[in-house]
């Protein structure tokens, strides 16, 4: 579970910025042991190219660095970063990256920094009991281990082994020996802490949370398409089924086939059924009944709907964190609101998923039969100065109001900041100032 995030010179941003996930106000109710010390959903708000995007594409390079530095970096190429360009001072600086977890109850800190040429600095503390504990220290090429770090041999031959530009995260879990799932009893601070950057991702591709219905076994097939059903019933779009059609011959696996039968005539069954897969296809109701429709015959916002509702499904199984980038695209503000409700519902998220989004759509600012869409300290505004750089600050610096608070009128009037400072005059003067268009008459 996320509790912070710290970064600095990434993209708009050149000055440190902090996305605090610390609930600000707990109610009453809120008050038991059960509930987890972090905010599950965090809206990030802002005008167009005030570097919304940049703020979660802050922790997506995290997480590549992690997940990709030990082998995705050339020798000798140096680092592929984006350091805050308009000012030639910040561009040569090194960029800042650092999340506070809380893992199996206890809590992490893991930070780098780097510059174009390698890995400047490294470290990772956790803090059993409450009191900070040293896993390791980087400084360029010389390391430090603390009394819990495990076997030290291990990781100095691991270090030694890492690349100047490869996070020793990154290399001592592809070299290292780890457990599939953390055991709070025997705790891994490295492998633990690279499995929340595994598990945190975002996707955008319509088609791969459908490419499930297609890829998985049969029993998981099943429950993937009742989930899919459920859905779009719930929202509406006239689908009142899914069909997954089966390959030729799906009722015998080419790979299940008895020796007997020859490896020739198990590799053409094989090639029939990579030319032929399961093809998934939409029940729509019409006046005689239900026709099939493929994916591509479905909307924009069908599609976006089943990418987000099945990559939604699939991170509130693994209690992992989600980003998306305008939520708001392609949907109507009540599916959108109900996604986001998905993640505080104690039923649909017992493992403490949470969601971070960017979104254009005052709405999610006000309330739908009678809740807060939003809660105040779950609001977050992005505004880019004069020196084009960006900065990123909560809805609480404002000292909003529980209830009687008009959030959505008040954004829109600018009370917040984080809007467009649009000139209605130079606006209509540049589009009526267009030249023709090719094949246009003109007086």
């Amino acid at each position: 579970m996320l509790l912070s995030f710290r970064f600095a010179n990434h993209r708009s941003f050149r000055d440190e910025q902090q996305l605090n996930l610390t609930p600000v106000y707990s109610d009453a109710s809120e008050n038991d042991d059960s509930v987890p010390n972090a905010l599950q959903v965090v809206g990030v708000f802002g005008a167009n190219a005030s570097g919304k995007s940049n703020c979660l594409g802050a922790v997506a390079f995290m997480r590549q660095m992690v997940v990709e530095s030990d082998r995705a970096v050339e020798p000798g190429v140096g680092l592929s970063r984006e350091p805050f360009r308009l000012d030639p001072e910040s561009s040569t600086q090194p960029s800042r990256y650092v999340v506070d977890l809380v893992l199996a109850g206890v809590r992490h800190t893991y930070g780098f920094h780097i510059d174009d040429d390698r890995v400047r600095e490294e470290w990772l503390y956790h803090y059993p009991l409450g009191r900070r504990r040293r896993v390791f220290e980087r400084d360029g090429d010389v390391f430090a281990w603390g009394e819990e770090s495990g076997r030290r041999s291990d990781l100095e031959q691991i270090a030694g082994i890492t690349a100047p530009t490869a996070l020793f995260l990154s290399t001592v879990a592809r070299f290292g020996h780890s457990r599939p799932e953390p055991d709070p009893a025997d705790p891994q601070p490295l492998h633990d802490t690279y499995r929340w950057f595994y598990l945190t991702g975002q996707r955008t591709d319509p088609s791969l949370g459908l490419s499930a219905l297609v890829h998985v076994s049969r029993f998981d097939t099943e429950e993937v398409r009742r989930l899919v059903v459920s859905l779009l019933q719930a929202a509406d779009v006239g689908i009142v089924d899914v069909v997954v059609s089966s390959a030729p011959d799906d009722e015998h696996s080419a790979w299940s086939e008895p020796p007997a039968r020859g490896m020739r005539e198990r590799l053409a069954r094989a090639t029939a059924r990579a030319l032929h897969p399961p093809r998934v296809q939409f029940a729509h109701q019409g006046p005689h009944g239900t026709a099939l429709l493929g994916l591509e015959d479905q909307s924009t916002g069908t599609r976006r709907l089943l990418t987000l509702g099945l990559h939604a499904a699939a991170m509130l199984r693994s209690g992992t964190t989600m980003l998306i980038d305008e939520i708001d695209a392609s949907l109507h503000p009540i599916l959108t609101a109900k996604l986001i409700s998905l993640f505080r519902s104690p039923e649909a998220n017992p493992l403490g998923s949470q969601l971070i989004f960017t979104s254009h759509d005052a709405a999610l600012l006000g309330t739908l039969d009678a809740e807060e869409i939003l809660r105040r300290d779950e609001i977050w505004f992005v505004e880019k100065d004069d020196e084009g750089a960006s900065s990123l600050y909560p809805l609480t610096d404002f000292k909003p109001r529980k209830e009687g608070e008009n959030r959505q009128r008040r954004y829109l009037n600018g009370n917040y900041g984080a809007v467009p400072d649009l000139s209605t005059y130079l606006f209509e003067r540049a589009i009526a100032a267009r030249g023709p268009v090719d094949g246009e008459a003109t007086d």
